[in-house]
């Protein structure tokens, strides 16, 4: 006797249920009639088709042989809807990443231009480049912040309707939920980057009568 690992017997978004394996010859039903071969290989796989079929048919020359499959094929198969879903959630994701971008962007040069003049007035009476830089960039990532932070709460909330998508890591893994939170910091901030430098450059004296 012995301890085997879990096996997701019923499919792999299926939580694991106790199993028990026994000899062929204490099968009383034809359920329990072998059906598969698996093969493990450092090679091709179907470079030992022939031969795997060949051993089989010296065993008995009327077994057929079929539906002929790698393992990374039995489990596309599996994972098909769960990849399809993944592939839709990336593609949304990635236009959201792209819309939030392009508002924070639309935002801040709203912001330069509504606040030309002030910023004249600063640049005229000794504001540095770096300064009106600092400005507009933290006005845009205290935005940002408050926007990650939100949206990190109202993830974590509804990872429930995501476990079945994922597999091999937690819904509530922290090293996922940093990397995400650092990746929409990183965007944002190449976002805040363009009306910043435009702020930097603008002419006092022709701020001093933007209207």
């Amino acid at each position: 006797m012995g301890i085997a690992r879990d096996v997701r017997n019923m499919g792999v978004d299926e939580p694991v249920k106790p199993e028990m394996y026994f000899p062929y010859q204490q099968g009383t039903e034809s359920f329990y009639t072998p059906r598969d071969l698996v093969i493990r290989t450092s090679v091709d796989p179907f470079s030992l088709v022939g031969a795997a079929t060949n051993e089989i048919h010296q065993v008995d020359p009327d077994q057929p042989v079929s539906n002929i499959r790698t393992m990374q094929q039995v489990l596309g198969e599996e994972t098909t809807w769960q990849e399809l879903g993944m592939t839709l959630l990336t593609i949304f994701a990635g236009l959201a990443m792209l819309l939030a971008m392009l508002g924070i962007y639309g935002v801040l040069a709203y912001f330069v231009t509504q606040h030309t003049q002030e910023i004249g007035v600063r640049m005229a009476l000794g504001a540095q480049p770096r300064n009106i830089l600092s400005l507009v960039v933290k006005r845009g990532m205290l935005l940002v912040v408050v926007g990650v932070a939100s949206g990190l709460v109202a993830a974590f909330a509804l990872t429930r309707l995501m476990a079945g998508l994922v597999f091999g890591v937690s819904v509530g893994d922290p090293f996922t939920y940093g990397i995400v939170a650092a990746l929409l910091v990183l965007v944002a901030l190449m976002a805040c980057f363009i009306p910043a430098q435009r702020a930097m450059r603008v002419d006092p004296l022709k701020a001093l009568t933007y209207e």
